[in-house]
């Protein structure tokens, strides 16, 4: 079919073959669907990969995705264009910047499920997420600015990021043509200075280019050289004659990212093509859109028609469609869970398990409002618990920034990943042979646990 006349009933004769083939779980049968252009499927057949350790991936429950017609799916997809419009506001400028429209909105939405300051959303708490820490402090944690020590290197997070308005199916054909397979006829234009991490655009493709546990390495490798102490339960923080290395050392926790980043994905890809197969946000708006131009009806709530976010978007791009960081828009599986949120839920569990969270981060920094350099942060402390709890958040959220996946998409992702570390931790503690009581340390709701 062309891709930019779709039939309906070929492309739900596509999706059937699709749940024909989801159902089989076998190679021939998604070799044989009909591919809508070039763009492939993102590896359908990892829902069905099995783990050695920890709990079966099928076997870890997640909550129900947010329906079609609700209230609170509407409230994600404002926020989305919120964050779409204001890609370009520094992080530091959130205070001043005229972006009270976007907090006054969503405060006043019926199921809006993002952090709040004596119940309504304000600049402070805009955008950002609802783990332990993510309000303390910088919006970033400091994980994503501070020097990365790697053997003889430093690596300084200076990173390359995209130009302002450097945005994307925006016009319904460049839009029709992505969701039929096409491969994008545009690429991101980059801004010649690296910059430290400062705005929504910045994340979004730091996010577009980051290998699986990128963040939470870099992360460990800056905990190791700062001689962040470990948790009082590492058996060798007792010992005078011993020291940990392949057990309860370096070798051990960065073995551990690597095995859990990859089980969580797992575990995300079951639930992604088996059990939910939620749209994605690009998709979600091009229904908006439609449903506005009277070109077909959807179940719509009536919040999300009428959003002052909406009208902001189609001033400015004479659509309703979604501003898309990526000129591919969002990856060839469906949304629910966020891939990076499970990752960030698996691997910051593991560093909390080995780490001491309530350490208080040594000479703290914040980025000037361009990005070119870091300063001294003075402010409340902030400890490792709560900026590696930020760090899960601030991976988790820049792919809503980046419009492709939506705020449950992270907050669940990350008690995912969380839930998988968890089940290799349970079985790694059988494996000790050190005195040992177990791994403690404070989950995403709070709670305390030990394993």
């Amino acid at each position: 079919m062309s891709p930019t006349q779709p039939v309906r009933g070929s492309c739900l004769d596509a999706y059937q073959a699709l749940l024909n083939a989801l159902a089989s779980g076998q190679f021939a049968a998604f070799e044989a669907l009909p591919l809508g252009n070039q763009v492939k499927l993102a590896d359908p057949l990892a829902a069905y990969a099995f783990e050695l350790e920890g709990a079966d991936p099928h076997q870890v429950p997640l909550s129900i995705s947010p329906a079609f017609s609700s209230a609170e799916a509407a409230g994600e997809m404002i926020e989305l264009y919120w964050q779409a419009l204001t890609r370009d506001v520094q992080f530091s400028a959130y205070e001043t910047h005229p972006l009270t429209t976007a907090a006054a909105e969503l405060s006043k939405l019926s199921d809006f499920r993002g952090p709040k300051a004596n119940g309504v959303v304000t600049p402070t708490t805009l955008f950002q997420g609802n783990t332990p820490g993510d309000l303390v402090g910088p919006y970033l944690s400091q994980f994503l600015w501070l020097d990365v020590p790697v053997g003889t290197l430093t690596l300084v997070q200076r990173n390359r990021v995209t130009v302002s308005g450097d945005d994307y199916m925006t016009a319904y054909p460049e839009w029709l043509n992505i969701q039929c397979g096409v491969p994008p006829t545009r690429a991101n234009a980059f801004d010649p200075t690296l910059r430290y991490l400062h705005n929504g655009r910045g994340v979004a493709e730091y996010v577009h280019r980051d290998f699986t546990y990128q963040a939470y390495l870099h992360a460990c490798l800056i905990l190791l050289a700062m001689h962040a102490p470990l948790k009082v339960e590492n058996p060798y923080t007792r010992s005078l004659i011993q020291g940990g290395f392949v057990t309860f050392g370096a070798p051990h926790v960065l073995d551990l990212l690597a095995r859990v980043a990859n089980a969580s994905l797992k575990a995300a890809c079951c639930h992604k093509w088996l059990i939910h197969r939620r749209l994605r946000p690009e998709q979600f708006a091009g229904r908006i859109h439609n449903h506005l131009t009277n070109k077909t009806q959807y179940p719509l709530h009536e919040e999300v028609l009428k959003a002052s976010a909406l009208s902001a978007v189609f001033r400015t791009y004479c659509s309703y469609l979604l501003p898309m960081a990526y000129p591919e828009g969002c990856p060839a599986h469906p949304a629910y869970p966020a891939g990076h949120a499970v990752i960030a839920g698996a691997c910051t569990t593991v560093l909390k398990a080995f780490f001491n969270e309530s350490f208080v981060i040594p000479d703290p920094v914040i980025t000037i409002p361009d990005g070119l350099a870091l300063v001294p942060y003075k402010g409340d402390d902030l400890t490792v618990g709560g900026e590696l709890n930020k760090l899960a958040s601030n991976i988790a959220r820049a792919r809503n920034t980046a419009g492709v996946h939506w705020r449950s998409d992270g907050i669940e992702g990350l008690k995912l990943g969380e839930a998988v570390a968890i089940g290799i931790l349970t079985d790694l503690r059988a494996t000790c042979p050190e005195p040992f009581a177990g791994f403690s340390f404070t989950r995403f709701d709070s709670s305390t646990i030990t394993i």
